[in-house]
């Protein structure tokens, strides 16, 4: 009988997990861990470094809600998307709302109090940034909505460096601008594949503005870019050969997929891209990890 009582609600808080886009929270905060680490020499302080993970991650997960509930409507017409429990009407605005602000408001006032004020302003310059700016004004607007709304999506390491150093530094920016140089081809690969998807809910993705060939040409010119850009840590002094050789073969890989995506589109070959395009951004911070106690001067 207990078991059986307990069902609705273990199907109800797997629904608001899934609002929370997991394995996107994942990553947001593997990024955002890297940044503390790669932000001192030695271990980060304990405190802010578990503070800053968990109100990092409640603030994330609210954006990601506040996502899902505006989205709703769009993301019942997509495939992709129409399982997600606000699209089905699984669950109600108003409990979604109030899931979203108590995991944003629990995360502020972790940051605020175990953290640092510039931190938490930050934290929500991000939650802004993607809840509001990038998802109702950018996304239903423009082709280039992820490239202007790539910056919130960019914010993690640069808040985890801040988390524990407390100022912005070079090294915190450059880690921003590799995510950020990232994100276009990351997400334009998925917008060609999915491309029906986002025609039926009516959002001017570039695939369906700018067409097959201009995308994956964009593609690769963001691939080839990002190659110079992953090469900043050496330019400061931060990393040494291991990072390099790790960068150089990461990129070489990046590069031949969009070449490859370029000459002859396919389907599979741009989820391909996309998949790897996550696989790429998780060894390259792993890389700068390593490399960072092992530091090898090149």
């Amino acid at each position: 009988m207990t078991t059986l009582s307990l069902a609705p609600a273990r199907v109800h808080a797997r629904a608001l997990l899934q609002l929370c886009k997991p394995r996107v929270l994942l990553l947001i905060v593997f990024c955002a861990v890297i940044g503390m680490f790669l932000a001192v020499p030695g271990m980060p302080p304990l405190i802010p470094l578990l503070a800053a993970t968990v109100g990092i991650t409640l603030v994330a997960a609210s954006a990601a809600m506040v996502n899902c509930l505006v989205e709703r409507t769009v993301d019942a017409r997509m495939r992709r998307t129409a399982r997600r429990a606000t699209a089905s009407g699984a669950l109600g605005v108003a409990e979604t709302a109030l899931c979203a602000a108590l995991l944003g408001a629990v995360g502020m006032l972790l940051l605020l109090a175990w953290v640092n004020p510039l931190t938490a302003w930050l934290t929500l310059a991000t939650f802004i940034g993607y809840a509001v700016v990038y998802t109702l004004l950018l996304k239903p607007a423009t082709p280039q909505n992820i490239v202007i709304g790539g910056a919130s999506g960019a914010m993690p390491p640069l808040l985890g460096w801040v988390a524990v150093t407390h100022q912005i530094d070079a090294m915190a920016l450059v880690l921003f601008l590799i995510i950020y140089t990232w994100t276009p081809a990351h997400f334009w690969a998925l917008a060609l594949y999915r491309r029906e998807d986002y025609a039926r809910a009516g959002l001017p993705m570039l695939p369906l503005t700018h067409g097959e060939k201009f995308t994956t040409l964009s593609i690769l010119l963001y691939a080839i870019l990002l190659s110079g850009v992953t090469l900043l840590p050496l330019a400061l002094g931060a990393s040494g050969w291991l990072y390099l050789i790790s960068a150089l073969l990461l990129n070489a890989r990046m590069v031949l997929l969009a070449g490859a995506l370029y000459r002859q589109y396919a389907d599979a070959l741009a989820r391909r891209v996309f998949s790897w395009s996550i696989w790429y951004l998780t060894w390259l911070f792993a890389a700068l990890l390593v490399d960072h106690y092992w530091l090898i001067p090149v």
